[in-house]
């Protein structure tokens, strides 16, 4: 992981000498939402399937120079993973997959610096604040929910990963993104029947938003 940070630097910084450059020298606010495919990583998640869900939320752009941004958000994340499915043998008395889902309002704080005019790559911290955790046996249905109350969890209330994107911003406005973000640590508490194992938020995002 130190590696893939300090690689990201590195590679950040020797963009910043391409001849690019943003499209606006203002402060821009903006929205943005989209699809999320997430999953847990780890030596003891090889095999998870992924949850798929939404993004939501707000971004701002600050121009540092004429090739660098600076792009702080905050946004709501359905995240978590499939637990099992249905197979030949009828092991699983369900039609759908049992979600374990997990929510976070996430706060990413990235670097943003353009390759030509409205192509750009992105990279930095992202902090994450759980906002909700159940199981649902019926995802496409209103039954099947059953929540986890904080006290009786052996999830962390607070994650942190890197974000790596890409966007493409319009002239009239509207932009395109793809993200990976990918956790630093393990989600689950210490102290607990989870203590040791390997499980850290590995998402997908793909969206559209708009700058005002």
């Amino acid at each position: 992981m130190k590696k893939l940070i300090a690689f990201t630097g590195v590679f950040l910084i020797a963009l910043t000498s391409i001849n690019a450059q943003s499209d606006s020298k203002m402060v821009q606010l903006g929205a943005k939402g989209g699809v999320n495919f997430s999953k847990l990583s780890g030596d003891d998640f090889d095999d998870v399937d992924s949850r798929t869900s939404f993004n939501a939320g707000l971004v701002a752009e600050i121009p540092i120079s004429e090739r660098l941004s600076f792009q702080p958000e905050v946004f709501y994340s359905g995240q978590g993973f499939d637990i099992a499915e249905r197979d030949q043998d009828n092991v699983f008395d369900t039609d759908e997959n049992i979600e374990y889902q997990l929510d976070y309002i996430q706060v990413p704080l990235l670097l943003k610096v353009y390759l030509v005019k409205g192509l750009s790559v992105e990279a930095g911290p992202q902090f994450g604040f759980k906002i909700h955790e159940e199981f649902d046996s019926q995802p496409n249905d209103d039954g099947g929910d059953i929540e986890i109350d904080n006290d009786d969890s052996y999830v962390k209330d607070f994650d942190t990963s890197v974000a790596l994107g890409t966007s493409y911003k319009f002239d009239n406005g509207f932009f395109l993104s793809a993200r990976y973000n990918i956790g630093v640590t393990s989600i689950f508490k210490d102290d607990t029947v989870f203590d040791g194992v390997d499980g850290k938020n590995d998402v997908w995002q793909f969206g559209l938003g708009f700058m005002f």
